[in-house]
């Protein structure tokens, strides 16, 4: 028997080492493949990016020329619009097609000869452009009729249509280093693959004894790790979250709390400055010997400004200051009470909740000529908290009456339908002002708002609402364009109660 187990132990010993041989070598070779398919890829895509940039520049210049003798030949305006905003966009696309060549290195382009040659295309259309304007569109259709802007036109054509060529040979060219990659990877995967397959088969033969027990034992283990497995990275993304989120909240707090502290201290430094001249009028008084009226008078003038002007300011702004300060703690105590607040679960008419939040807004949505819309069909009914609920979609509402857009009539509509097993997704939208690209994740972080600030407050509503989702085990983005209306999507799970129990909340 220990011969048997040191044989075992040898055999296990040779059967590693030559696997790890393998491995090494396998790596190796797929390192290089990978970095020879990332160089390929690379350059294949600063070749599409020459490309596309000179097709684009070709679109602009047409849709331009279209947009001029549309106008000069039918005098309609209308086909000024194409016109104006391909030529405004085209030194945008000239720029970035300048830097794709820059970039791809080795893509020969009369850069000079063609930026010269669409310089006087533009010059050639604007001059057309403004003598139809003036009233004199026969001379400018004859412009056009001429052969100078067909040939700049046609110059550029022939000089990007030979970039497009060469670009397109090129990439096909890349293409085919990419699959003779791509292919030499893949037999070196399947190769080696195989070659381990081999040894793995010749350890089966070797220790089959001892892995009958292991394996029944390891496929009980891996029955048991798969939730846990999945439960563990569930967690670790909500850590790393909650870990970034705490970060910003840090940065967030600590920079607005200052804010008022460096007012106070400001201020109090000029009360202390006003008191000076206060207590040198005061104490001068009291001092005996001839002084000086005129230094008196001026004394007194610098007593009485402090009294009734500086001082004044000082405290107004100290008190404001400290509102301020008063406003932030409570709003972070607001927040931080969203954690601790025990839920609880229970049925909830998702139906129900929506129609009494949009009663509570209803004067100020009729007030703005504007409609409400509830569409929740198979998903109104939800084991969830009910205050929470309420809270949020009221912040929700209210947002979207407080940001309407003046020029139109206000339409908020709120709908809900499932979204996967035990889940629900609701999305209510409005047709308000909009929220720029940049600030979909600013308006979640705490005391931070976007736009326009014409409206009362301090930036907590949707960091609340975030906090209130999440709580409930769900989470709320935002999709929105300036001008375009604004829709908030929430996901949450229908029951509560089951989402607590898994979480151990």
């Amino acid at each position: 028997m220990p011969f048997a187990n040191t044989t075992f132990a040898r055999s296990s010993l040779l059967m590693l080492l030559v696997g790890c041989a393998l491995l090494v070598a396998i790596v190796g070779s797929s390192f290089f493949l990978a970095r020879s398919t990332q160089t390929y890829f690379q350059g294949v895509a600063k070749l599409r990016d020459v490309r596309t940039g000179a097709a684009d520049l070709v679109l602009y210049l047409r849709a331009a020329e279209s947009g001029q003798r549309g106008y000069l030949l039918s005098e309609d305006e209308t086909f000024l619009k194409p016109y104006q905003a391909a030529l405004a966009g085209l030194p945008k696309v000239v720029d970035r097609f300048k830097q794709a060549v820059a970039a791809a290195g080795d893509v020969d382009v009369p850069m000079d000869q063609l930026q010269k040659l669409i310089d006087d295309k533009a010059q050639e259309m604007t001059g057309t452009v403004e003598l139809g304007q003036k009233g004199d569109f026969a001379g400018a259709t004859a412009i056009v009729r001429g052969n100078y802007g067909r040939q700049l036109m046609d110059n550029i054509a022939g000089i990007l249509g030979q970039v497009v060529r060469t670009t397109d040979k090129r990439l096909t060219d890349g293409i085919e280093d990419l699959n003779r990659s791509a292919a030499s990877l893949q037999w070196v995967t399947v190769g080696g693959g195989l070659l381990i397959i081999l040894l793995v088969i010749g350890g089966i033969v070797v220790v089959n004894q001892h892995v009958q027990a292991l394996r029944k034992a390891q496929s009980e283990v891996e029955v048991l790790n798969a939730g846990l497995e999945e439960r563990v990275n569930e967690r670790t993304e909500d850590l790393i979250q909650a870990n970034r989120e705490i970060q910003r909240y840090a940065y967030i707090v600590s920079h607005d709390l200052r804010a008022p502290l460096v007012n106070i201290m400001g201020f109090t430094s000029e009360l202390d400055a006003s008191l000076k001249s206060i207590a040198t009028h005061v104490l001068a008084d009291d001092e005996d010997g001839p002084v000086d009226q005129a230094l008196r008078e001026q004394e007194a003038r610098d007593a009485r400004l402090a009294i009734e002007e500086d001082l004044p300011e000082a405290i107004g702004f100290i008190r404001s200051s400290t509102k301020k300060m008063d406003a932030l703690i409570n709003a972070i105590l607001k927040i931080s009470r969203d954690g601790r607040r025990e839920l609880k679960p229970e049925k909830v008419d998702l139906a129900e909740v929506l129609e009494m939040t949009a009663a509570s807004v209803k004067h100020q949505v009729q007030d703005a000529d504007g409609n409400v819309e509830i569409s929740v069909g198979a998903a109104r009914g939800l084991v969830t908290d009910r205050f929470s609920m309420e809270q949020i979609f009221g912040n929700l509402f209210d947002n979207a009456v407080k940001y309407r857009d003046l020029k139109r009539p206000l339409q908020l509509s709120v709908k809900a339908f499932p979204a996967g097993r035990g889940s629900v997704r609701i999305e209510v939208s409005d047709n308000g002002r909009g929220i720029a690209p940049q600030d979909h994740e600013r308006v979640f972080e705490l005391f931070r708002r976007s736009g326009t600030q014409d409206q009362p407050g301090e930036g907590i509503g949707l960091a609340h609402v975030r906090s209130l989702v999440r709580n409930l085990g769900g989470d709320i983005t935002v999709k929105s364009t300036l001008g375009g209306g604004t829709t908030f999507v929430i996901r949450l799970p229908t029951d509560l109660s089951q989402y607590v129990r898994s979480n151990g909340s």
